[in-house]
Formats: C-alpha cells, structure tokens, sequence
C-alpha cells in the first residue's frame, strides 16, 4: 500500500511540475509567461541591435525557420546557420531603434517541451509599418524555451483575431 500511495504522489508531483499553468500560484513564472518573456526580448533585441542576446533566444538547430512575407516580398531561411549568415549584415550595419512594439496574443498552446504562440505586432517608429500577424513555434532546451520558428506576415490591417484560449 506504501508503494502505490508513493507512486501516485509522485504521479501527481510529475503532473503538475509539467502544468503550463504552474508557477502562477507560487510566484513563479509559468511556461507560457517565460514564452511571452521570451519573445519580447528577441524582439526587442532585435530592434536594439543586440546581436548577442538576438541569437542567444533561439534553438542553434538544422530544423530552425526564419520566413518574413509583406506585399513586395517574400523572405525566408532554412536552418540555423542560414538564419546567422542571413542576418549578419542587419546587425553589422543597423542602427538601434527605439520602436514601440505593440502585441495583441491571439494562442499560446504549449506541447510538452514544444510550444506554439501567435499574436499581431504593431511596430510604431518613423517608419510606417503595417500590422504583422506572427508565430513563433518553440522547445524547451535544457530546461530553456527557445525559438525554432519564426513566421511574420505583415496585413494590411488588423484582423479581428480572437483568442483561441
């Protein structure tokens, strides 16, 4: 009887330690805010120029997908090292940005050591930009989420995306 009462406190220890929604109750952050965190430091990364912690938020793996879509062009790279080489040049030569990024979340599913999240950005500096609808897809890599896919589109306008929760 000791055996099957330990096994199933440890059933439901494994249970809840994997919980995306665990942390809210003990103040620590939960799976889906370390996502969200996450990404808003690629981005903002990204914008300031900062090459080092950029890279340092995504999955240095074959299987990583970088891809960018507006009404003039189409842009993609497959793989990590083609996403390093693809972005040289942009950290070499860009200046920072002081943008105002803007992000409406539309999903955030969580898979285990995988997750998928999707929300509109609104970029607001001196250059008019329209909406991007995007996703990142995303593991959980010794013990860290980092991103393996990014996918942006820009739209015209906002559509009325509705949580998906």
């Amino acid at each position: 009887m000791k055996t099957l009462s330990f096994l199933l406190i440890l059933a439901a220890c494994a249970a809840w330690a994997q919980s995306p929604s665990r942390g809210k109750a003990s103040g620590l952050p939960s799976d889906e805010d370390k996502i969200k965190q996450l990404i808003e430091r690629e981005t903002k990364a990204f914008f300031e120029i900062d090459y080092n912690t950029w890279k340092d938020c995504w999955a240095h793996v074959p299987h990583a997908f970088w891809s960018f879509a507006d009404t003039t062009d189409v842009n993609y790279f497959a793989g990590w090292e083609a996403i390093h080489e693809g972005f040289a040049n942009y950290f070499k030569t860009s200046k920072p940005s002081t943008a105002k990024i803007e992000r409406k979340w539309i999903s955030i599913k969580i898979y285990g050591n995988g997750a998928y999240a999707r929300f509109v950005q609104l970029v607001s500096d001196d250059t008019i930009r329209p909406a991007q609808e995007e996703l990142r897809v995303l593991e959980k890599i010794n013990g860290q989420w980092k991103i393996v896919c990014v996918s942006v589109i820009a739209i015209e306008k906002e559509k009325d995306s509705q949580p998906v929760r």
